[in-house]
């Protein structure tokens, strides 16, 4: 019989992933350039819409900590909906159990675990953390999140993520094949007092969940 083992316990740092799936960041310049090129312009509507997301999440940040299920209400589905990733024929579902199957020289491993995220058209992950789980970090949580989204049923096609607070925004792609390979973008900022970055986090988003 397989081991089960928790993703939660197995998933800790990127060497795990080495370990595990035989899953490598890429250093090729070019292997993720789709979160820089032929970003989309976004609309005065879209623009106004971000920058009341972004004052209404800032100051729910000066009362108290923000936990999960607030930071999905108050601004990630909200902006979801703002680009149109509710609406038909796009489709958007919840995710909270999944197995993750890995085979090895040795035996056989199954990883599970829960996690919340929103998938749309089983390409793009979206995966929201607590500030104070992850240390005020999102990239932290980016090894567990490559882990499930190597669950996806679909391993010839290539996946996008993007992970959350709510005031930070970090997107990932990941491709499986004879080597598994991933790739992150910079680190995207509601607090980054140069430029608002949670229109430029938006500009990507549009740009990988635009499908042919």
């Amino acid at each position: 019989m397989p081991q089960e083992t928790a993703i939660t316990k197995t998933i800790t740092k990127l060497s795990d992933l080495r370990l595990k799936f035989n899953l490598y960041r890429s250093n090729e310049p070019l292997f993720f350039t789709e979160w820089l090129t032929d970003l989309p312009e976004l609309t005065e509507s879209e623009k106004a819409g971000l920058q009341r997301l972004k004052n209404r999440y800032l100051s729910y940040m000066e009362e108290d900590e923000i936990s999960e299920g607030t930071v999905n209400i108050i601004i990630v589905h909200p902006l979801l909906d703002l680009m149109g990733l509710c609406d038909l024929p796009l489709r958007i579902r919840g995710e909270n159990f999944l197995k993750v199957e890995i085979i090895s020289q040795d035996r056989d491993e199954v990883l599970q675990g829960r996690i919340d995220a929103l998938v749309v058209q089983e390409q793009f992950w979206v995966v929201v953390i607590e500030s104070k789980e992850y240390g005020f970090s999102v990239a932290r949580a980016v090894p567990q999140t490559l882990a499930y989204m190597m669950g996806n049923p679909h391993p010839e096609n290539q996946t996008f993520g993007m992970i959350t607070n709510g005031e930070e925004y970090i997107f990932i792609k990941l491709n499986r094949g004879e080597i598994n390979q991933y790739g992150l973008s910079d680190l995207f900022s509601l607090s980054n007092s140069r430029n608002n970055g949670l229109n430029e986090a938006m500009q990507v988003l549009k740009r990988l969940t635009k499908w042919n």
